[in-house]
């Protein structure tokens, strides 16, 4: 640990930077696989889901950078290379070789839902251990992972058993 003014305990700022450092390799690989999703789907309503997955992917970068900082403002290093998100991302790998938007949609909403509820999990934790500040910081990124995650579903066709019906009666 770096040395630091911060008033928490150091023993606080190790477990909280932990945490940040788990969250920024999954946010890195979260990051790439949007893009991926971005450069490769294919379909009807490509423009759309081509700018939406450009949109997010901006969206979850940015985040990488919020989690990144806290973890350098308690005197951490961040561990923020490819290669160690890879390693230590928790996220689904992406699958390769999909164009179909649909696919894409799928994908992406299943790991931006994964990524988000493991943010509400380290909420709890960051606020047992005493640090109040990151687990605001992991609220923040919840919302924002949740809005585009609303927006991403959004794209999917819905699944209801009002439609079901509907459709069943004509």
């Amino acid at each position: 640990m770096q040395p630091t003014h911060n008033t928490l305990s150091q023993n606080v700022r190790v477990k909280s930077v932990e945490l940040l450092n788990k969250h920024l390799a999954a946010a890195i690989d979260l990051h790439a696989q949007v893009k991926q999703a971005h450069r490769n789907v294919r379909g009807p309503a490509f423009i759309a889901v081509h700018e939406l997955f450009d949109k997010v992917s901006t969206e979850v970068e940015s985040y990488s950078d919020l989690i990144a900082e806290r973890a350098v403002g308690l005197g951490g290093t961040t561990y923020g290379t490819i290669q160690v998100a890879v390693e230590r991302s928790f996220l689904v790998p992406y699958p390769l070789g999909i164009a179909d938007e649909t696919q894409h949609i799928f994908a992406v909403s299943g790991n931006l839902a994964a990524f988000g509820q493991s943010l509400r999990e380290v909420i709890d934790q960051a606020t047992t251990f005493g640090d109040a500040d990151t687990a605001g910081l992991f609220t923040k990124v919840s919302h924002g992972i949740d809005h585009q995650l609303w927006f991403v579903e959004s794209h999917m066709a819905p699944k209801n058993e009002q439609n079901r019906s509907l459709s069943d009666s004509a």
